[in-house]
């Protein structure tokens, strides 16, 4: 032990997913460590993200990663993260330091077609609130959603509760 701290090394997120005109930002938080190591958003199976997104749509659970995200464009829903890079031990949204956000507002002003920012929990709304103001996009709304995270915590809604506050995105699309 001879006192030495370890640090985990500094997480970066993933670019965006960006359709030709999106409608809807979803922002997560930070990846977790399922979703880091497969590169992929969402990438633990438990997370309710995908299936979430199945259900509004009435469409068929997909299992490749790049149907997934054809459909998330098909459907006009840009995914990013509110966080760009931070320190974090384990997947915990809890765990989060020193984090750096994201260019949302360059990605605004890149895509005026955006009339809704989702956030996908409490940490990724925090984050986002925080760092941004949208007096200059009175178009654009922000709406705090349930996280679909499987890591149960204090305002945890069952799957058919985050669906139907997730249902909220179809007005924007």
């Amino acid at each position: 032990m001879n006192g030495v701290i370890t640090i985990d090394p500094k997480l970066i997120s993933f670019p965006p997913i960006l359709p030709q005109n999106p409608k809807v930002l979803i922002l997560g938080s930070m990846p977790g460590e399922i979703s880091l190591e497969k590169q992929e958003y969402y990438g633990n199976p438990r997370n309710h993200f995908w299936p979430i997104l199945f259900e509004l749509f009435n469409e068929e659970p997909i299992e490749k990663y790049e149907d997934k995200v054809t459909f998330a464009k098909s459907n006009r829903l840009a995914l990013w993260d509110s966080i760009g890079s931070c320190y974090r031990q384990g997947s915990l949204d809890s765990n989060i330091v020193d984090e750096e956000a994201n260019d949302i507002i360059g990605l605004l002003e890149d895509y005026p077609s955006i009339r809704l920012i989702a956030c996908n929990g409490t940490k990724s709304y925090t984050t986002f609130k925080k760092n941004f103001d949208l007096t200059g996009y009175p178009a654009v709304q922000v709406l705090k959603l349930p996280s679909t995270s499987p890591i149960p915590g204090k305002y945890t809604k069952s799957f058919t509760g985050k669906v139907e506050a997730w249902r909220e995105i179809l007005n924007y699309l």
